[in-house]
C-alpha cells in the first residue's frame, strides 16, 4: 500500500502530495516477487554493513519505476548477502529503476571497501562453516584439493524469483548451478 501526505508550503497557497513508498517487511512479499542478490566480498564488518544498509534504505524508500513507487524489502543475511525483493503484482522495477539500485551499491562499495554488484564469484561454506568466495576460475583447483564436493554448501545468487531464493539460495552443489562444474 503506498501511503501518501500532505505538506503545506509555508507562504505558499498550495498543498504539495508527497509519496511514501511502501517498504515493507521482507517476509511480507509473495513468492512471484522480483529478487537480487547481492553479494560482499569480502564480508562486512557491522560498521560498514551498517553503512551499506543505511545507504541502500535510504534508495528503496525513495525507489520508484516509471514515476510509481515499487513495495519493496531487503534482508542482510550473514555479513555477506544483500537481497532485494519487488513486489510486481502492481508495478514492477524497470530497467532504469535497476540501473538505479546497481549506481546506489556502486557508490557504496568505496565506502565498505567490498564488491557488492561485482558478479563471477562463488559462495561456499568450507569445512567449518564459514562462507568463502572464489572465483569461478578456482573451482577445478578446490575440487581437486577437495575443498569443494559436490555435498559442499553453496549460495546461489543468480536467482530472481523470491519463491526460489527461499528454496534453494542456500543448498548442496549438486543441487545448483555450481554442480556442473564439479567433475
Amino acid at each position: 500500500m503506498v501511503h501518501s501526505a500532505l505538506r503545506e508550503r509555508r507562504g505558499g497557497s498550495f498543498l504539495q502530495r508527497v509519496t511514501l513508498m511502501p517498504v515493507v517487511a521482507f517476509e511480507s512479499l509473495p513468492d512471484a516477487s522480483r529478487v537480487w542478490v547481492f553479494a560482499s566480498d569480502p564480508a562486512l564488518p557491522a560498521a560498514a554493513a551498517k553503512t551499506m544498509l543505511s545507504g541502500v534504505d535510504s534508495h528503496l524508500k525513495e525507489w520508484k519505476a516509471h514515476g510509481e513507487p515499487l513495495t519493496v524489502s531487503r534482508e542482510w543475511i550473514e555479513d555477506r548477502f544483500l537481497v532485494v525483493a519487488v513486489d510486481q503484482t502492481h508495478t514492477g522495477a524497470s530497467g532504469c529503476s535497476i540501473d538505479g539500485l546497481f549506481r546506489v551499491l556502486q557508490q557504496l562499495e568505496n565506502s565498505v571497501h567490498a564488491s557488492l554488484v561485482g558478479g563471477g564469484r562463488v559462495y561456499y561454506r568450507d569445512h567449518h562453516g564459514v562462507i568463502q568466495a572464489v572465483g569461478r576460475g578456482d573451482i577445478d583447483r578446490l575440487v581437486h584439493e577437495g575443498e569443494i564436493t559436490k555435498d559442499t554448501v553453496v549460495f546461489d545468487t543468480t536467482l530472481s524469483d523470491l519463491g526460489d531464493w527461499r528454496r534453494k539460495f542456500e543448498r548442496p552443489a549438486r543441487e545448483s548451478w555450481v554442480g556442473e562444474l564439479i567433475h
